[in-house]
């Protein structure tokens, strides 16, 4: 029997990020001394408060199943949460706890799409983004930016890359991979153009409290009641809290979507694992400390090895304004080793001088790549250090 696979998953590109963490993985586990630049997670435990309340939940027995839609005192908090930072107002049916963020939105993609809807999505583009649009029957539709624009789109590209079968537009701030922030004027902006249209925003936050420089993070559903009546936050416990592994996220938004969304998890999930929900309320409603902590870290890495990084030739870049992510372009660097494009340039980086980092063609921007510094800085500077030997060494 010749087993066909439906034809949806014939149009999937392998996640550039896990792939280039695996092959890392794989060459340590071989004995390679591979310093892993790749993994989009903190290198920090969850906080203690965290894990505490997790291991309550357990011995008290609240390991049974939960609402589809997440714990009732869950959303409680996640309500709180955008009350307390934002300034938003979200009741119960407003909201739904998902298996991460990623899941938030392949849930909402699936509920809102109808074969050949569009999405726009600004390139450099989280790398699931498309994928997940695709799955659903959706046609991304790309507006690409400029590094000299600090790689974010304007209103007067959005209104271009309007067509009449525009359903939503997709906007991540702080970005994964620029690291870039909206400010409030360019995001008011951008909403009257979606508000005009009725186009859906789908505001993806979860870099929301790892900023530096001074940078504020703005919402677009905080602008003014009809944007937040346009659009769906999507957000999580992972990158703020140090949770990856708990895959815990949220949606919040308009409650029709909001209940399609549940119900549909009720079909595919039944819920999110209820140890996670404890240690999300615990997360939310405990004292954030450990969030500061995280994000001065993070800060100080930033300095110290973006001037590092800047000062190799052929390698430029933006200073990033939050997330954990350096995204710089290194087509002249990679020309210069004699690598026939960044994409060759990257594998020998890893194969030759045990460096991974992640091809920015997978962002939709192949002349760059995105290196992680959420991880230590003694393993960051001897990264940069490995690749300007390398790209020194193999100049021509």
């Amino acid at each position: 029997m010749e087993i066909k696979l439906a034809k949806r998953v014939g149009t999937l590109t392998p996640s550039a990020t896990l792939a280039i963490t695996a092959k890392a993985k794989e060459m340590k586990a071989e004995g390679f001394d591979v310093i892993g630049l790749g993994a989009g997670e903190p290198d920090f435990n969850t906080p203690e408060n965290i894990l505490k309340a997790a291991a309550q939940s357990m011995q008290e027995g609240y390991t049974k199943y939960t609402p589809a839609g997440g714990l009732p005192a869950l959303k409680k908090v996640i309500a709180e949460k955008l009350k307390r930072d934002q300034n938003l107002e979200y009741k119960a049916n407003e909201i739904i706890v998902t298996n991460g963020a990623k899941h938030s939105l392949y849930t909402l993609f699936q509920v809102f799409l109808d074969e050949g809807d569009e999405v726009i999505i600004p390139i450099p583009y989280w790398v699931s983004y498309p994928e997940q649009v695709k799955l659903a029957g959706g046609k991304p539709v790309y507006i690409e930016t400029r590094e000299e624009h600090a790689f974010k789109i304007t209103a007067e590209q959005l209104e271009q890359a309007i067509s009449e079968k525009t359903k939503a537009l997709i906007l991540n701030s702080p970005s994964n991979p620029t690291g870039m922030v909206y400010t409030h004027e360019e995001l008011e902006a951008l909403g009257q153009v979606c508000l005009k249209h009725d186009i859906l925003i789908i505001s993806d936050e979860i870099y929301e409290k790892l900023l530096y420089g001074g940078n504020q993070h703005v919402s677009i559903a905080g602008m003014s009641q009809e944007l937040k009546q346009q659009t769906i936050i999507i957000n999580g416990v992972s990158k703020s809290h140090s949770m990856t592994g708990w895959r815990i996220g949220y949606a919040a938004g308009d409650s029709r979507i909001i209940r399609a969304m549940t119900d549909l998890a009720s079909h595919s999930t039944s819920n999110p694992t209820t140890t996670s929900q404890y240690a999300a309320i615990a997360a939310y409603s405990g004292s954030q400390d450990s969030v500061e902590t995280m994000r001065k870290a993070f800060e100080e890495r930033l300095d110290i090895i973006y001037r590092k990084l800047t000062a190799i030739p052929g390698i430029s870049c933006l200073k990033p304004q939050g997330a954990f992510y350096l995204f710089p372009n290194v087509k002249e660097a990679a020309l210069s080793t004699g690598s026939s494009d960044v994409d060759q340039f990257v594998q020998r980086l890893l194969e030759e001088a045990l460096v991974a980092v992640v091809p920015g063609s997978g962002f939709g921007s192949p002349d760059n790549i995105r290196l992680s510094y959420a991880t230590s800085l003694d393993l960051l500077e001897a990264a940069i250090d490995r690749i300007a030997g390398f790209i020194d060494k193999n100049k021509q």
